[in-house]
């Protein structure tokens, strides 16, 4: 071949990539402290309750994030960056705190207090932003098609427990799981020998990252779904270990600072704290609307009463007594009213309202019952022994409201302040009770309150919308350059 020939000839094609799965959009990072101390790791559950204090609130503030993202997802199929940078920086410093604490004891450098991107730190996270996003994954991806992977992270990060509780064992989920245990065999493997096992921290910190895609994944910040495999080591697959880039949005974005992140916080709580009036007043309105009967009153399902005795009463009513004491406030409820039946028409019974401690008296030595409040609309009934009770019950003169006959048997009676019990009786003297009874009352103020309820709500719910904007706006907002010093 001539010189010539060979000037002509085409150049060759650079070689090929392996074919292989595309990298993840997640980068987990997290190097063992080759100083790790041997007994550091017994306080570091103390040492990180400031950390899990405030990622309490900051994981509270991720889910309203999530919850704007959900939206924004569905209609513009983008996560709104601002918006995906603090979601990201609530798993980059839950990341840290794991790692410094049970999920992998790998280092003894105290966690910083911050969501942004520290090269220096042996722990970091970073994932890709995505320039689009699915409109039909976000309906499904958090929770159909993350299940199974569902099942894998709560046996990584969660212990099953058989416990004792009420007379019997009660399946238990408390925290640790895999990954807790095995970090645990290796920092006290690493106490006695001086020396963490390389490749149980590897598997350690595999298993970690594998909950973090799960986690990512369900917090709509990729689509891509995390793979059925255990990547171990300190670094991705493909990654050479040694000093780590700073990553652009370390300098790019820089919005995050301490003030937006409470403000977000805040006004998480804000929009948390309208949850229960909101539910109150929705409901509140509805049972004002729709419960009422023709007489006005909110009636309860009936309940079957049965007792062997002659006699039954009922839990103690406490109207406007101590703070400390369980009660509803005489005014609120209005005019009462209790209806009893018999389960057998032919009958008769007595239904009276009358002081406990006149009732306590009265039924000394009698044989009767004391329903707990417990079992549904058929409750439990404690009995007491004794005999029939005397005088008859209609000639006791203690009761401010009563009733007698065959039939339903019906009792009227405004409350007033004190401690009440209601009383069911046979005025035949024969022992055996066996009745249905229902009670109501009109509560007067129910839809005042309800209205009151979902005026703070809206109120809440303004303030924390107004805090949460705010906050967004100023992370968003470019950081200035500052001046270059002479």
């Amino acid at each position: 071949m001539t010189t010539t020939d060979r000037q002509q000839s085409p150049p060759s094609p650079p070689p090929r990539p392996p074919a292989g799965p595309p990298p993840s959009p997640l980068r987990v990072r997290g190097d063992l402290d080759p100083g790790l101390s041997r007994w550091l790791w017994l306080v570091k559950w103390v040492l990180a309750i400031p950390h899990w204090m405030v990622l309490a609130f900051l994981w509270l503030a991720l889910g309203l994030v999530t919850v704007v993202a959900f939206v924004a997802i569905l209609v513009t199929a983008r996560y709104p960056r601002v918006l995906f940078d603090f979601a990201v920086g609530v798993l980059r410093w839950s990341w840290r705190v794991a790692f410094y604490t049970n999920a992998a004891f790998g280092t003894d450098r105290y966690p910083p207090f911050s969501l942004r991107p520290d090269p220096t730190y042996p722990a970091d996270l970073e994932i890709a932003y995505p320039e689009r996003l699915s409109r039909g994954l976000v309906l499904v991806k958090w929770w159909l098609l993350a299940l199974p992977q569902y099942v894998v992270v709560a046996l990584l990060i969660s212990s099953p427990w058989w416990v004792w509780q009420d007379q019997g064992y009660q399946w238990s989920v408390g925290a640790g799981g895999l990954v807790g245990l095995l970090a645990l065999v290796g920092i006290v493997v690493h106490a006695v020998r001086g020396s963490y096992p390389s490749a149980l921290f590897d598997l350690v910190v595999g298993l970690d990252r594998w909950v973090l895609r799960v986690a990512a994944y369900a917090a709509l910040l990729t689509d891509r779904y995390p793979p059925f495999a255990l990547d171990a080591g300190p670094r991705e697959p493909g990654e050479v270990a040694g000093p780590d880039p700073v990553a652009p949005s370390a300098v790019d974005r820089r919005g995050w600072t301490a003030g937006p992140v409470v403000t977000l916080v805040v006004g998480a709580v804000l929009c948390l704290a309208a949850v229960p009036p909101l539910v109150g007043g929705v409901t509140g309105l509805a049972t004002d609307v729709t419960a009422r009967d023709r007489a006005g009153f909110l009636t309860t399902p009936p309940t079957v009463v049965t007792a062997g005795g002659y006699a039954v009463r009922s839990p103690a009513l406490l109207l406007d007594q101590a703070p400390d004491a369980a009660f509803w406030p005489a005014a609120a409820l209005g005019e009462v009213r209790v209806r009893v039946a018999p389960l057998d028409p032919a009958r008769p019974v007595f239904v009276g309202v009358a002081p406990r401690d006149a009732v306590d008296r009265y039924l000394a030595g009698v044989a009767s019952g004391t329903v707990t409040g417990r079992g549904g609309n058929r409750p439990a009934v404690v009995e007491h022994p004794g005999g029939p009770p005397a005088p008859a019950p209609a000639e006791a003169g203690i009761w401010v409201a009563q009733s007698t006959g065959a039939g339903t048997q019906t009792v009227t009676w405004r409350p007033a302040p004190g401690d009440w019990s209601l009383v069911v009786l046979e005025p035949d003297g024969r022992a055996g009770i066996a009745v249905t009874a229902d009670a109501g009352a009109t509560v007067p103020g129910l839809r005042t309150l309800a209205t009151l309820l979902l005026v703070i709500a809206g109120l809440l719910v303004v303030l924390g919308a107004t805090a949460v904007t705010a906050a967004v706006a100023t992370a968003h907002r470019p950081a200035r350059a500052l001046p270059d010093r002479p």
